[in-house]
């Protein structure tokens, strides 16, 4: 994968705010959402798809506006850059063939099939380790995490372990992209997917 794809996809974290309480309970929003979600991450993931944890990953990209559009160009609910969604497209023709990122169904499906094809690529000590990692990667990009993790390794940390781990290391992201990619991870799986979770959204990764 070119390094160029890897920075693509920014987050809604910079844009609508990464506090854990900017929004304590599940939006009105998300609920027509549910179905489509569940659906989609099923047949990507398997039956057992963690669908709280791409909720809680939603919420946090775009509190669930599908309209939604940062100040540098992220569109829709899994604010995807627009050559992001072209290089989706290219990926997955059958099903991002057709680049409508302000579409739900589209935006959801490129979200979910995006974070697979990082899960692919990526080696965890654990299911939620992992996807923390793959979260990381949807932020700011895979070539980052390859080059965190290399020296947290050096370091004498855990490659495997994001928490407490391969997250403390900065291979050289500017102070506000560190601080950004680092919270992203934490807030949607130690915050958000516990209460999709209890919204009755099915499994997560970590809880």
């Amino acid at each position: 994968m070119r390094s160029r794809v890897f920075g693509l996809v920014l987050l809604g974290a910079s844009i609508f705010g990464i506090l854990p309480t900017a929004l304590a309970a599940v939006p009105a929003e998300a609920q027509q959402y549910r179905r489509d979600l569940t659906r989609i991450a099923q047949a990507e993931w398997g039956l057992d798809a963690p669908v709280a944890t791409f909720a809680a990953q939603v919420h946090q990209e775009s509190r669930w506006k599908f309209n939604a559009k940062s100040p540098v160009g992220a569109q829709g609910l899994g604010q995807v850059m627009p050559t992001t969604a072209t290089w989706l497209a290219q990926v997955f023709p059958k099903t991002l063939g057709k680049v409508e990122p302000y579409n739900p169904t589209w935006s959801l499906m490129a979200l979910v099939s995006y974070d697979r094809w990082l899960a692919a690529r990526i080696k965890g000590r654990n299911g939620c380790e992992r996807h923390a990692m793959v979260l990381s990667s949807y932020n700011g990009g895979l070539g980052w995490l390859i080059r965190d993790r290399k020296l947290a390794s050096a370091q004498g940390a855990d490659p495997l372990v994001w928490f407490g781990s391969i997250e403390r290391f900065n291979a050289g992201r500017s102070a506000a992209a560190f601080k950004e990619n680092r919270g992203y991870p934490r807030l949607i799986l130690k915050t958000f997917e516990a209460q999709y979770i209890a919204d009755g959204w099915g499994k997560g990764v970590c809880s």
